[in-house]
């Protein structure tokens, strides 16, 4: 089983435009899709879609929209209670792929329910091969949450991967290697929060082909104790970090409909193949095949298997740079 932590859930409304969004104007939608949303909930939708024992764990009321449509779709939950619904968060999408996001920040989390989550997820760990812990935290519960699950899950004996940013993320850094997790999914500018570099000259470097910074700053990460990296670069595709090596993958041509839940498709198509024995290149090819898909598809509407052809994603290791890796890169933020 597969374990996820949604500790900021939402219910995720996605509102279709045939143009461009005109700021200050009225607009009449196409379509509208709701959908049960935060990025470890997104985790577990494509998990289950693909057929995997998973189990979403998130704060829950009893009558929030949000449980009604996790059981609409079947996936398993266990819902810590809470007397807060669910924030609502609202994706305006234009008819090329320009996707517009407003997030709202989440109802305050109380202590007592901060501790049910640590419990229900060391609890259900113990009956885990992985525990994904994804997605920004709700006022109430402090940066370093995160850090203190991967002590708490570290006796169980299950595989941690954590997919987060700003302040929980370098609270997190913190204490490497103590609470290094076996799997990071940082994108390129949640890479430069980790080690001091620059989000454009990663992106652009990699943009022309060069992910030669992307894998020094993964390197760096492994030596501080993290099991894997997987940085995902949009249109550029992908780079694998682990102490075996490091692979680049290139996606097919996509049109993009929505790049909303990209990033949670690319990590669950990473588990997918790692739990099949995948070796680093095709873990690294079912993470950027998985992303893709999503991206062709409108809304927050996740892929299933169907959708998906990993034999499209081209992947070549990328060799030791001594000029780069010799380099220390700034970690000032840490």
């Amino acid at each position: 089983m597969i374990v996820t932590l949604t500790a900021n859930p939402s219910l995720d409304r996605t509102v279709d435009l045939d143009g461009p969004l005109r700021r200050g104007t009225v607009h009449r939608a196409t379509g509208t899709t709701v959908d049960p949303g935060g990025k470890g909930i997104n985790v577990a939708r494509v998990l289950h879609r693909s057929g995997h024992d998973v189990l979403a764990v998130l704060p829950g009321n009893p009558s929030d929209p949000l449980l009604a449509a996790l059981d609409e779709r079947g996936i398993p939950y266990r819902a810590v209670p809470t007397s807060a619904h669910a924030r609502t968060n609202i994706t305006i999408a234009e008819s090329d792929g320009t996707t517009t996001k407003l997030n709202e920040p989440g109802a305050l989390c109380p202590a007592a329910t901060r501790t049910e989550l640590v419990e229900a997820m060391v609890g259900n760990a113990r009956a885990a091969d992985w525990v994904v812990l994804s997605g920004s935290l709700p006022p109430g519960i402090p940066d370093e949450f995160y850090a203190e699950l991967v002590r708490a899950l570290r006796p169980t004996g299950c595989r941690v991967a954590v997919d987060t940013s700003e302040a929980p993320l370098l609270a997190l850094a913190v204490g490497f290697p103590e609470t290094a997790p076996d799997l990071i999914k940082p994108n390129s500018d949640e890479l430069a929060q980790l080690t001091g570099c620059d989000a454009k000259s990663l992106e652009d470097d990699a943009a022309r082909g060069d992910v030669g910074s992307v894998a020094t700053a993964g390197r760096l990460l492994v030596a501080r104790g993290v099991g894997a990296v997987l940085a995902t670069l949009g249109s550029a595709g992908a780079v694998l970090v682990t102490s075996e090596g490091v692979w680049r993958a290139t996606p097919p041509p996509v049109v993009a409909r929505s790049t909303v839940g990209a990033g949670d498709s690319s990590l669950a198509g990473y588990l997918v193949a790692e739990r099949a024995g995948a070796a680093p290149a095709d873990r690294l090819r079912h993470a950027v095949a998985y992303g893709s898909a999503a991206v062709a598809l409108p809304g927050t509407r996740i892929p299933g298997p169907d959708s998906v052809d990993p034999s499209a994603v081209a992947t070549e290791p990328v060799p030791d740079d001594p000029d780069r890796t010799n380099r220390p890169l700034s970690r000032k933020d840490m």
